[in-house]
């Protein structure tokens, strides 16, 4: 049983709560060590207070499922099969009776929550939610060192988009070019839509990689992701090509001062909100405060955004082995979008940087 599972059985013995039914695959990877997209088919795994737990996942998915070394039960259905009695039925065999069930509200969608309800007679539900984000928002130490690769790859990939930089290549020519390097690595799963983006598209928080082409005086801004082994990093530079203007250079000094000055405050007991405003009263004092519309940064883990949420309100305070992103950006329209990112841990007595792409200014 892994550390995890125990945790959450501890949690439901304390709620009083039978069983937890997890539905969305990062939570179930994180449970189960079983990593899959199910596509509109269920996948489930069913947790109890003491009773073992089982997995419900298609019949084609049983193999990887073993593989991952999930050692307890497992439903597995094929297209034409209903997998919900046989779920019921797993749950009398155990001899419980659900009467109070923790679900993903998030996650859970109408259709299920129906068949939910009619299978063990309308059981209370509860949010899970909060539960599995304080589990996970605390890395241990191999989680971490997943993370760890998946940021060296991360720098590998953003120095593969530099290289590939040139007057005329579009956003999605590049694009292609570092996922095409990253492929060539064994990476098969981006953390997210890779973004290139160039000129004023650069200006667009989450702009679209498109077809626009670089041209000299234009800001390169690249914010990518790879998932290696289960795990996400997340980072963002941004470059120049063939020089930059006054206005550009005052923004992009601007960015990378308060992603530093956030990233050294970083330490055990300063509170998400602190590291926020540092970064924020930096962009703000030199008159971009209303360029800078997104929250400081976000967790990292099996889920490219997790808890916590480094925003001006949240008061929750960072402890060692907590993952996070320190991102900040200003975004003026017609002239500019720098932003710059870094994923950072949380250690004993400050922080550690895991992703290591130089950010002072290039221009190509």
């Amino acid at each position: 049983m892994s550390t995890a599972i125990s945790n959450l059985q501890s949690w439901l013995k304390e709620q009083d709560m039978q069983a937890a039914m997890l539905t969305s695959p990062d939570t179930v990877f994180y449970l189960s060590g079983f990593r899959t997209n199910p596509h509109e088919r269920l996948l489930a795994l069913l947790v109890f207070q003491e009773a073992e737990p089982f997995l419900v996942c298609p019949k084609m998915e049983v193999e990887a499922a073993r593989n991952a070394g999930w050692n307890f039960e497992i439903i597995s259905y094929t297209d034409i099969e209903n997998p919900w009695e046989s779920i019921y039925s797993s749950v009398s065999k155990r001899a419980i009776n659900i009467q109070k069930l923790a679900v993903e509200k998030e996650h859970l969608n109408v259709e299920r929550f129906e068949k939910v309800n009619k299978l063990f007679s309308s059981p209370k539900l509860f949010a899970a939610e909060e539960k599995l984000r304080q589990l996970r928002m605390v890395k241990n130490d191999k989680e971490i060192e997943l993370i760890r690769e998946a940021c060296k790859i991360a720098d590998f990939a953003v120095e593969a988009g530099v290289a590939e930089i040139s007057e005329g290549k579009t956003e999605m020519e590049i694009l292609a070019a570092i996922e095409f390097e990253l492929k060539k690595t064994g990476i098969n799963e981006m953390a997210f839509s890779t973004m290139v983006l160039t000129g004023a598209n650069a200006a667009s928080p989450h702009g679209t990689p498109g077809i626009t082409k670089i041209k000299k005086g234009d800001l390169v801004l690249f914010d990518l992701g790879v998932v290696y082994n289960g795990y996400c990093s997340d980072i963002t530079r941004t470059v120049a090509y063939g020089g930059v203007s006054d206005k550009q250079a005052e923004i992009y000094r601007t960015v990378l001062k308060a992603q530093e000055a956030a990233a050294s405050a970083t330490k055990p007991g300063i509170s998400c909100s602190e590291l926020d405003l540092t970064a924020r009263r930096i962009i703000t004092e030199q008159g971009y405060g209303e360029y800078f519309p997104h929250r400081l940064g976000h967790g990292l883990g099996t889920s490219v955004h997790e808890y916590p949420s480094l925003t001006e309100t949240n008061l929750l305070k960072l402890q060692e082995g907590m993952v996070f992103t320190i991102e900040p950006g200003i975004y003026v329209p017609g002239l500019a979008g720098v932003r710059i990112e870094d994923d950072i841990l949380v250690t004993s007595d400050g922080f550690e940087a895991l992703t290591k792409y130089p950010k002072t200014l290039q221009i190509i």
